[in-house]
């Protein structure tokens, strides 16, 4: 108590940083949680005579909601509140005005795997854990200038699936972001913020570029970004290098690797547009059987919401990409379609769901026109199902989906996955872009189904407990090019995020 009151009373800069952190750990110490007599229920005079002649304290505001990229979260709505708990590490003053703070978070994952017949091979059988911790700091020096900060250390048992321990998998200790921002009021309506350095993207629902959380090393980039706020409108415009994960040494950026573009999305309401256009230029690149210099520019829209007064949402996208690759000319495309709707009235509101999705693939490996789609930097395993054999190239895919949530802090999901080829002269992908059969004359463009359960419990702030089990059945063409037993997956994983 003496420690909540002496925060109270100094904000000093150094004091204040101080007082936080004991203050937090303080509230989280065994018998913190204690009740008062007034709390526990004894109805005293003097407990009485309060209630009816004090007015209600201020209702605190509304605590920010835990981001995927972590420096989106904007903890300044804690300034000249009360600070409780873990709002102590939220929000932290440094000067006597408070317009100078730091924010400090961060998040533990333990996620449990286990594959059987991996590849489709009976050989690759195998259990391991999966760790990965993320920590955080956030300097707010005013309106105009910041600088973010944060590591993770991303770990795993041994694991003997092919591949064995991967740069996904494992990333000792480095740098996740480490930028500083300037930020620019142009006018009541328009804000600019310019970003220098490490930092992560994630556009649109994350088909084309995704920090990809659910691996354990995640993907950032190096470069500068430029966001444009203004009106209903946020605007990225962005040069980077992708960084390359080294397992057990400093990661680096690509030195032969550009990715740039503008991204402009509708902020959040009924009906959302986006608008993009995202390049690469790379000095090597290889698509199935064809490697060399690759410059390449997609061209692509969105559209996604609530269509009014049927209760249905969707999502759709298309994209187009041109270029030249291996001294090819490149013409490729996707396109991508979701509709849902959920039975609100209904016990445990279920939500049934359709998908749909397509991205070329080459006809003919040895013409002048590479014709596959390059998913550049996406979040697959959000899309074809959670063993990862299939990725955004080549392929059309179908889907069928059903959730329920028996209480509000609980779901369950169930999706049906159909895939096939798009072209039969082109390889199966996987998530991560890389080549899981090649073409083989006359094999069959049926690659497989995947039954995908999963459920997801959130017990309280912070904290998300899911499992699931997926198997892929084995189509036509995975029997027509080699080992072609059904894969099996299942994962558990526990995750708290402050």
């Amino acid at each position: 108590m003496l420690a909540v009151t002496s925060c109270v009373l100094n904000r000093s800069a150094l004091r204040g940083f101080w007082c936080a952190i004991v203050g937090a750990s303080a509230t989280l110490a065994p018998g913190a949680l204690a009740q008062t007599p007034e709390v526990a229920g004894a109805q005293t005079p003097e407990a009485v005579e309060d209630a009816v002649e004090r007015p209600a304290p201020p209702a605190p505001a509304p605590r920010p909601a835990l981001q995927m990229l972590r420096f989106s979260e904007d903890w300044s709505v804690l300034r000249g509140q009360e600070l409780r708990g873990l709002d102590r590490l939220k929000f932290i003053p440094l000067d006597e005005e408070e317009r100078v703070f730091l924010s400090v978070g961060g998040q533990q994952r333990l996620r449990f795997e286990r594959f059987e017949n991996f590849g489709f091979n009976p050989a690759n059988d195998d259990t391991y854990l999966l760790s990965r911790t993320r920590l955080h700091m956030d300097l707010q020096a005013g309106e105009h200038l910041r600088a973010f900060v944060e590591v993770i250390s991303a770990n795993t048992t041994g694991r003997d699936l092919p591949g064995g321990k991967r740069p996904l998998d494992v990333d000792t200790f480095d740098l996740l972001n480490a930028f500083g921002d300037v930020r620019f009021s142009l006018d009541d309506d328009a804000r600019l913020t310019l970003r220098l350095g490490r930092h992560e993207l994630l556009f649109g629902r994350q088909r084309l570029v995704s920090p990809l959380d659910w691996v354990n090393s995640r993907r950032t980039f190096e470069g500068v970004s430029a966001i444009l706020d203004w009106a209903d409108w946020r605007i990225s415009g962005f040069w980077t290098r992708p960084v390359t994960v080294r397992k057990y040494d400093w990661n680096k950026a690509e030195s032969g690797g550009q990715f740039f573009g503008v991204y402009a999305a509708t902020k959040p309401g009924p009906v959302g547009f986006d608008l993009y256009w995202l390049g690469v230029d790379r000095d090597r690149t290889t698509i199935a059987s064809s490697t060399g210099s690759e410059h390449r520019h997609t061209l692509g829209a969105r559209s996604h919401g609530l269509i009014a007064e049927t209760g249905l949402d969707f999502d759709v996208e298309a994209a187009l990409q041109f270029g030249r690759h291996d001294g090819r000319d490149v013409f490729a495309s996707m396109f991508s379609a979701e509709v849902g709707y959920r039975f609100t009235g209904a016990p445990w509101r279920p939500r049934l769901s359709a998908g749909f999705d397509y991205a070329s693939g080459d006809r003919n490996a040895g013409n002048g026109e590479a014709g596959t789609f390059n998913q550049l930097f996406p979040l697959g395993h959000a899309f074809f199902g959670a063993v990862d054999l299939v990725g955004r190239q080549n392929i059309v895919a179908a889907r069928v989906g059903l959730s329920v949530s028996p209480h509000e802090t609980l779901t369950l999901s169930a999706d049906g996955h159909f895939f096939w080829r798009a072209e039969t002269g082109d390889a199966l992908y996987n998530a991560g872009g890389g080549v899981v059969r090649g073409p083989a004359p006359g094999a069959s463009r049926e690659v497989g189904q995947e039954l995908e359960l999963a459920a997801r419990y959130n017990p309280g702030r912070g904290w998300s407990l899911m499992a699931g089990y997926s198997r892929f059945f084995a189509g036509k063409f995975i029997e027509d090019t080699g080992p072609s037993e059904d894969v099996d997956f299942l994962f558990t994983s526990v995750q708290f995020t402050f």
